[in-house]
This record gives structure tokens, sequence and C-alpha cells, in this order.
């Protein structure tokens, strides 16, 4: 009875820190903006004057000292807090693999009570790892179709401002203020980065850092080549507006007809897997010759090998570069 208790209260409690470290709700750009000082390449910016300290609190890593000493010492980091910031996600580094490591051992305890044997444990605990990852990763796609969505839009406001005379820079800080979130707040930066002193090419290059979406990089392109051969600033980026939003209706288009296609590629590389698991929590012992035998394991080896190449496959014929 005590194992039992004792699993029981570990996994939940696991479970509860994990999901504890990970609550923190996406936040606006304009508050991310303001908790971090980043350059284009993703490292903070250090301050001068009293600020420093202030700051240096914003952009610790972990709040265990430790993990912080030793996350700032490895060159992923920066890249990791690059991807926390696209997601537009109130987490540190040091949360999101703490977060990861607890939830994975509560995980473990929880199916330890179902299957009171380690190796089986250990494997399907396996599957816990990268979930917050791929949340992480789903909360950066979501934000960069919420910017491509928002972006033809914003650029006929700019044609707009530019047509009655105003900057570029003007124009593009009327976007910050104007527009909604997630573009508002990498216009804003922008903006903020040119007042700052900042040359046009390095803030726009941080803008196409910052969110890496093809689209944007079209408009830094067509921005930095005008500004070098000269030319109608106004019918550069009405042209690149319209191109953009018909590029955007076409990739519409383009996953609705593959809808189809697109749902049975999950539905067959999941049901296998759904079915085996169903199968074995009503009789175990009739599916379990899978892995107690030699020709089993073969088995499961060729059907797991075929079922991800057939989810590959699917996916690359559905998939539709616009």
């Amino acid at each position: 009875m005590w194992p039992v208790l004792t699993a029981a209260m570990l996994g939940l409690a696991a479970m509860a820190v994990a999901y504890k470290l990970l609550r923190g709700t996406p936040t606006s750009s304009a508050q991310m903006l303001r908790r971090l000082n980043l350059d284009q390449f993703g490292a903070p910016v250090a301050p001068e004057g009293d600020e420093a300290a202030d700051v240096s609190k914003e952009t610790r890593l972990s709040k265990i000292p430790w993990m912080n000493r030793w996350l700032a010492t490895i060159d992923l980091t920066a890249h990791l807090r690059m991807i926390l910031y696209q997601a537009d996600l109130n987490w540190s580094v040091g949360t999101w693999l703490i977060a990861t490591l607890v939830g994975w051992i509560g995980f473990s305890c929880l199916l330890y009570l179902r299957f009171w044997a380690l190796a089986p444990t250990l494997a399907l605990s396996l599957l816990f790892l990268p979930l917050p990852t791929l949340y992480v990763f789903r909360c950066r796609r979501k934000r960069f179709a919420e910017i491509e969505e928002q972006l033809p839009e914003a650029l006929y406001l700019l044609v707009s401002a530019l047509r009655v005379g105003h900057s570029l820079m003007t124009a593009i800080g009327y976007l910050g203020k104007e527009t909604r979130e997630p573009l508002k707040g990498e216009f804003q930066k922008c903006f903020e980065e040119q007042n700052f002193g900042i040359d046009l090419r390095t803030a726009l290059t941080s803008l196409a850092t910052r969110v890496p979406i093809q689209d944007i990089r079209f408009f830094v392109a067509a921005v930095l080549i005008q500004k070098e051969s000269g030319g109608n600033m106004a019918e550069v980026l009405d042209n690149l507006s319209r191109t953009i939003r018909d590029r955007f209706r076409l990739k519409k288009q383009a996953r609705v007809f593959t809808a189809q296609g697109r749902a049975t590629g999950w539905i067959l590389s999941l049901l296998p897997v759904a079915l085996g698991l169903a199968m074995y929590l009503v009789r175990p012992e009739g599916i379990s010759i899978l892995w107690t035998t030699a020709i089993g394991k073969k088995l499961l080896y060729t059907a797991g090998v075929m079922n991800i190449l057939g989810g590959l496959i699917i996916r690359k014929v559905v998939k539709i570069r616009v």
C-alpha cells in the first residue's frame, strides 16, 4: 500500500510543480519588450547607468543560481531565449528545462502505478519530454501566423502614411501605435531602436531576425534595396502589399484543398499507436507478444519504422509551399 501512495504522491506533486512552472500565460509583445533587452542576435543588451541592476534581474536565465551560471555558459541559451521571445511566453530557459524534467518524473511515477515495471514505464514516459517544447513551437508558429495575417493591412497603412508625406521611420512608429499585437510590438521595437541611434539597416535586420518569416524578409529587402537604388517607396511597398495579400490568399486555399490529406495522415499515423494502447489496457497478455518474443520485436520495430515513414511521405505530399 505504501509504495502505491508514495508513487502517487510523487507523481501528482511533480506534475503540479511542472504545471506551476509552465503556467506563465502568453503576454503581449510590448510587455515582453520591456522585460527583454535583445540585440539582433538575441543576446542581452547591456544598459548604462543605474538601470543595469534592474535589467540584470530581468535577463536571468533561471531563479536557481547554479542553473543560471550553467545556462550562461551554453551557447544555445541565447537561441532558446529567442525562441521563447518569438513564442511570446513568460518563461525563462531554466523554467523550460526544469518543468520538462519535473513533468517527466511525475509522469513516470504515474505510469509506474499502472505497469509496476521499470522498462515500459521509462519507455512510455519519454513521450512526455517533447511536450513542453512542442507547446513552445506551437505558440511560436501561431504568433508568426498572426503576424503574417496582419502584415498586408499594416503595409497598406504604411503606404498611406508615406503618400501623405511622412518619412519611413515616422510611418513605422505610426504602425507601432495603431496596429494590433503581435505585429504592433515588433514595429514599435524597430522604431525605438532607430530613435536610440541604431541605423536603419540594423533595425530592419533585427526585425527580420526576431520575426523570421518570408513576408517580413520581403519587406526588409524591399526597403533596403529602395534605400540604396532610389525610387518611389510608396509604390514599391504598395506592390509588395498586394503580392503578400495574394500569396496569403493562395496559401489559405492550398490549406483548404489539402485538409483531407492532412487529416488522413494524422489518422493513419496515430491509429496504430492508439489501437495498441487500447489492446494493452484491455488484454495485456495478448499484445505483449510483440515485445516478449524475437519475432514480435522484429514486427514491432518494422511497423514503427513503416508508420513513421508513411506519415512523413503523406506530410511531404500534402505540404505545398507558396
